[in-house]
């Protein structure tokens, strides 16, 4: 037991930018498999946890990013700028030099973000589509998730407006070619208030066509009513934009219909989806939530046919939006009816109730759930390094709160809907978040994401219009992401115009996925709780992961001021586990001198994370 594990994050860093031109591009076509029974065992009092899991070959990695703000070279970035002041990325700006820089970062999908047509303000009523109405449009560019038309996509990610569905279909073979798959949103608790299908097949009924708009509540209706009652526009404080001029408040729903957050009357606040109104899978909510799912409500049968369209166009999975808000019965019908068309898609539902996630992967056969409410929250109180924060949460989610199907979760630390980590709302420096990604892509076998611009630091600074300075980065408005696109620098896609820090941050993402997409202990290994030892605090953390064919040690430092010092104790079963020769950080790939014992000694500078193989 001679010999100690030191981790600078500056060593790791430096390394990873180092390697970063050397590494080789792996092919990471995830496979996925259905039906495979998930268990999980504890034992006492080390927490030793099963985690038999499904027989992907490959960690699930996904890439999101919006099409409209991806391939965007233009940086003007006027506020409330229209697509011709700040320019929209394209779907053919994703090209195959675009994809491999994706696939440098060891991602096998992605989430095409704002694919399918939705409520904006650009005019394109030339090519037969109706401009949306300014009192319920959020920004200029409009919200991804108020959609318009489930048939179309969005138009201002083409080049050629006419021929756009063929730019998406070409987008599809190029990922495909790249031996990538494809997520889109399918967003079913709601449509825009101007909703109207241009492109449906004509055997298709518009959603409200055939509605009594006489009846709040009808099974056989699409949308929720409140007769005798016009739509009338949110009430907010007087605030002067340059759409201000577009917005007369006289937009004309008559009767007015519930709003997409299950706002049940005709004045929606203004913090409400006003935008958008709820489409009725025949729950009355208004009596006791009572059900009357037979015979089926033709909102099913509408989407059953939309997700088999987007089936048959070759996407490979669909990210549900507020998949909560749907009823379990209809997921429960649905995602069997789609898988027949393809068995290999999979259905990711955004979820925000622990309580509730074994039902929907059970009942509602959804393959994963986001994991934001339990890992996500707890790791960022971590990162910020708030006075409540704890590894007690990050032990919490894989020990109680997703036991049994960790596998299932994914793990994230941004996304369109959270702040950027690099924003000084959140942890001001992207550094600070590299240990909680350790985590995040380590504890479980479940996916892993990155939202685009996040491996280069990218700060979501800036007040773009609708968004306002939020620490996010707008899905409202046409915009440029700066950090991003020096990455892309301008169109070459070789991360020329990153500095020294931001081409590190990247490679250290590159090479910590490289790690967990191919390591067998954490695509199908147990997971065990190392006690705290040494001088751990509750901002420092280790477990290990192992399989019959490896053995892992994960240790991170949260603390900012305090180095971690411990000699890890290894268990004698884990120790009968085939070993590593030699002992390696493969963060760095560099080899320990450590004799064989049954303890690794390990010191971690603060905000430091390292994986040792064993």
């Amino acid at each position: 037991m001679i010999g100690r594990v030191e981790c600078k994050m500056e060593d790791v860093l430096n390394y990873a930018s180092a390697s970063r031109h050397f590494e080789e591009r792996s092919n990471l076509n995830a496979i996925v498999s259905l039906g495979i029974f998930f268990i999980l065992l504890f034992s006492t009092p080390s927490f030793a946890q099963k985690n038999s899991n499904s027989m992907n070959d490959k960690q699930i990695v996904i890439y999101q990013l919006l099409p409209r703000l991806f391939g965007n070279k233009n940086t003007a970035n006027i506020p409330y700028g229209t697509i011709e002041q700040n320019g929209s990325g394209k779907f053919n700006d994703i090209n195959d030099k675009a994809l491999d820089g994706i696939k440098e970062l060891h991602a096998n999908y992605v989430w095409y973000t704002g694919v399918i047509a939705h409520a904006s303000l650009t005019d394109y009523s030339k090519h037969g589509i109706k401009v949306d109405d300014a009192d319920v449009v959020k920004g200029r560019a409009g919200s991804p998730y108020a959609i318009r038309d489930y048939y179309d996509v969005n138009p201002d990610l083409a080049v050629d407006v006419k021929n756009r569905m063929k730019e998406f279909e070409d987008l599809v073979k190029r990922t495909h070619a790249k031996n990538l798959k494809v997520l889109i949103d399918f967003v079913p608790n709601h449509v825009a208030r101007g909703y109207h299908s241009y492109a449906k097949p004509k055997s298709v009924v518009d959603f409200g066509a055939n509605d009594d708009v006489t009846k709040g509540f009808s099974p056989a209706n699409d949308f929720y009513y409140i007769p005798g009652q016009k739509f009338l526009v949110p009430q907010h404080e007087p605030k002067q934009t340059p759409l201000s001029a577009l917005q007369d408040g006289k937009f004309d729903e008559n009767p007015a219909k519930a709003t997409g957050n299950n706002s049940f009357v005709a004045q929606p606040k203004y913090d409400d989806w006003y935008e958008t109104i709820k489409l009725n899978y025949g729950v009355d909510y208004l009596n006791g939530e009572k059900k009357y799912f037979d015979p089926i409500p033709p909102v099913w049968t509408k989407m059953q046919d939309i997700l088999i369209f987007w089936a048959k166009k070759g996407v490979d999975g669909f990210r549900c939006d507020m998949a909560e808000m749907v009823p379990i019965a209809f997921w429960n019908w649905v995602i069997p009816q789609v898988k027949k068309v393809n068995p290999d898609i999979i259905f990711l539902g955004e979820a925000y109730n622990p309580h509730v996630y074994k039902q929907y992967l059970d009942e509602g056969k959804f393959d994963y759930l986001y994991d934001k409410v339990g890992l996500y929250d707890g790791l960022k109180r971590l990162i910020r390094n708030e006075p409540h924060a704890d590894v007690k949460d990050i032990r919490y989610v894989w020990q109680t709160e997703s036991a049994g199907f960790g596998n299932k979760m994914l793990r994230f630390l941004e996304n369109h809907d959270e702040e950027r980590i690099a924003s000084e709302g959140f942890a001001g420096h992207a550094e600070l978040a590299l240990p909680a990604m350790v985590v995040s892509a380590t504890l479980g076998s479940g996916p892993v994401m990155l939202y685009f611009g996040q491996e280069v630091g990218e700060p979501g600074k800036g007040a773009e219009g609708y968004g306002g300075d939020d620490n996010r980065t707008t899905i409202f408005d046409y915009w440029g992401v700066p950090s991003h696109q020096k990455w892309m620098n301008n169109g070459a896609f070789d991360g020329r115009g990153l500095n020294e820090n931001q081409l590190k941050l990247r490679a250290y993402y590159q090479q910590l996925l490289k790690v967990t997409t191919k390591s067998d202990a954490i695509i199908h290994g147990d997971i065990y709780d190392v006690p705290q030892t040494g001088n751990m605090n509750n901002r420092m953390y280790a477990f290990i992961r192992y399989s019959g064919k490896q053995r892992l040690l994960v240790v991170v430092n949260f603390d900012r001021s305090q180095s971690l010092e411990a000699n890890i104790e290894i268990p004698d079963q884990i120790l009968k586990v085939k070993s590593s020769s030699p002992v390696t950080d493969l963060l760095t790939d560099r080899k320990l001198n450590i004799p064989a014992g049954t303890s690794i000694p390990v010191k971690l500078d603060p905000v430091s994370a390292q994986v040792i193989e064993f």
